[in-house]
């Protein structure tokens, strides 16, 4: 697939079919995202990949935490404290049109609180990626990171995959560590939901609208 086109085809799949994927296509996924650039070469990713029973263990440990109201604890803020426009109207905005995707109505809390857990499960998808860093790592290894990861979702549009990166598998680190067994040297960056894709659900329909170049670019000669 062109580079450019995997770039402007990528979304935040959302539905997946069940159907497995193999060890050797996430390995290939991982072997060309391992080439992404890193401060001195210091390659600060660790991943882990989570398929199967081990899969199933952590949705139904998130769904107990959010059962019992347990407040997510990540081990960093992904968010802003305040949000302040224009941040704010694109969250909003966002927000809005996954809802009208999933035909959920702005009064209905139980189906808006059912969109989020799914979250938890990560949207039907077999594998889902954990992403970890050194806690002892600076902030540019952050940079690195990211990278990192938008490469892994650039991969697997070469496979034929679908991907979402996931904030919210990162609510309870101390259950992935715990089940995964990852030491707590490590921070979770976040998840990733990573499957084929459902083509015909309508909330892989659903896009984002995205700034113009002119925007958010200045130009100095």
């Amino acid at each position: 697939m062109n580079v450019i086109e995997a770039m402007k085809n990528r979304i935040s799949t959302r539905a997946y079919l069940d159907r497995p994927v193999d060890k050797e296509t996430i390995t290939r996924v991982l072997e060309a995202a391992r080439w992404a650039p890193s401060g001195v070469n210091t390659q600060p990713w660790q991943v882990a990949v989570v398929q199967g029973d081990r899969l199933k263990q952590l949705s139904e440990a998130f769904l107990q935490r959010a059962s019992e109201g347990v407040k997510p604890h990540p081990d960093y803020d992904y968010y802003p404290g305040e949000w302040t426009d224009p941040y704010k109207k694109r969250r909003f905005q966002c927000g809005m049109d996954l809802y009208k995707a999933l035909d959920i109505g702005r009064d209905d809390k139980e189906k808006r609180r059912e969109a989020a857990l799914n979250n938890y499960r990560f949207f039907g998808a077999p594998v889902s990626l954990f992403f970890f860093m050194d806690k002892r790592m600076g902030k540019g290894s952050w940079l690195d990171m990211g990278m990192f990861i938008q490469s892994v979702m650039l991969a697997a549009r070469e496979y034929g995959l679908g991907s979402c990166p996931q904030a919210s598998t990162a609510d309870y680190p101390d259950v992935v560590r715990e089940k995964l067994g990852i030491s707590a040297e490590n921070l979770l960056l976040c998840g990733m939901a990573l499957g084929y894709a459902d083509e015909s659900h309508p909330v892989n329909r659903y896009r984002t609208v995205r700034e113009s170049v002119q925007a958010f670019t200045s130009w100095h000669e």
